[in-house]
């Protein structure tokens, strides 16, 4: 059952490229895939980030997605004090059918992007920015880790199919513009809150293999946030999302609570506590921990839409760690944080 389910998986990725891109449930963790208007939109001088996620893990490990990302500023001494220039770069890999040692399908991705943070006020608590990414894309399906139709018998796939592919690896690889803009703003030094809206595939790059071409589709994200505080040693952090792309469309929305164990330090340890929903299809818990310069955070998709029978629940587990080189001596800035 799980083998036909993930074949039925791929023949609908094969026959239907404008289904969604791959996601993750920590969009917040993951600033590069979410809207190229978040490069440099940090407290710091250098953010590298690591998101790990396995979609689906009880029917062959469907999809297992990587991303590493590193973005750092700019020019700080010869633009405004109050504005913040950033460029970022992001190495992003996913592959289906994830059970094999291969993968039946691998997009693999190269990302550079740039964003421009104007500050709004003379402290620059206000700034509205503008982002833009360049991708340079590449797919591949390996035939030979693939099943059909035609191959399915009650003992399983043992039939040899009709398909003539002579065991041969079809590649595809692309250009991909991305864009968003980002306003965030503060009112006191313990709170902020952010809105964006952010395009990727722009330009409808053409996905073209042997007798067959695919435009992707335009993705478009709109996203907000913030956080402020509940006590004296906590703080609640809010976010929430609506992607279409396509006939697709998710929404996401949660918070977690902010547990600091010695706030009154420039770097407190923190202990993160809440949960997102996925609207129709999963409940996402969220656990994270906030030591020194570094964030680590684990969620895992609890399934509850109509494929919870072959998933047994079992939506995926994802982590992201974040690290940020943070001044000691400076000012804070609020930044977006989930």
């Amino acid at each position: 059952m799980r083998k036909l389910l993930l074949a039925g998986c791929l023949f609908v990725l094969l026959n239907d490229i404008s289904a969604q891109d791959p996601h993750y449930s920590q969009f917040y963790s993951s600033p590069l895939t979410l809207n190229p208007a978040l490069t440099g939109k940090f407290f710091g001088s250098l953010r590298v980030a690591g998101n790990y996620r396995n979609q689906w893990p009880a029917i062959d490990n469907a999809f297992t997605t990587v991303t590493a990302s590193a973005d750092f500023h700019v020019m700080q001494d010869r633009i405004a004090s109050n504005d913040t220039w950033g460029v970022g770069v992001m190495g992003f890999s996913d592959r289906s059918s994830a059970g094999s040692a291969v993968g039946a399908v691998k997009f693999n991705y190269a990302s550079v992007s740039t964003a421009y943070h104007k500050g709004l006020d003379e402290e620059g608590f206000q700034q509205i920015g503008a982002g833009f990414q360049i991708t340079y894309a590449n797919m591949l399906i390996n035939t030979s880790q693939m099943n059909f139709e035609d191959q399915l018998t009650p003992l399983g796939f043992t039939n040899v199919t009709s398909e003539i592919f002579n065991n041969a690896t079809l590649k595809s690889s692309y250009i991909d513009v991305n864009a968003g803009l980002l306003y965030n703003g503060s009112t006191t030094d313990r709170n902020n809150f952010y809105f964006g809206i952010s395009m990727y595939h722009i330009n409808r790059p053409k996905q073209y293999f042997t007798g067959a071409e695919y435009l992707l589709n335009p993705r478009t994200t709109v996203h907000a946030g913030g956080y402020f505080p509940v006590g004296i040693n906590s703080t609640l952090h809010l976010s929430a999302l609506h992607s279409m792309q396509g006939a697709t469309t998710e929404t996401m929305f949660g918070g977690a609570i902010q547990l600091s164990a010695n706030a009154d330090v420039e770097k407190p340890t923190s202990l993160y506590i809440g949960s997102w929903v996925r609207m129709k299809d999963a409940i996402i818990p969220y656990l994270g921990l906030e030591f020194g310069d570094f964030r680590f955070g684990a969620t895992y998709d609890y399934n509850t839409s109509s494929l919870k029978t072959a998933s047994m629940n079992r939506g995926g587990i994802e982590l992201s760690l974040i690290y940020t080189l943070r001044p000691s001596q400076e000012r804070p800035i609020n930044c977006p944080k989930f």
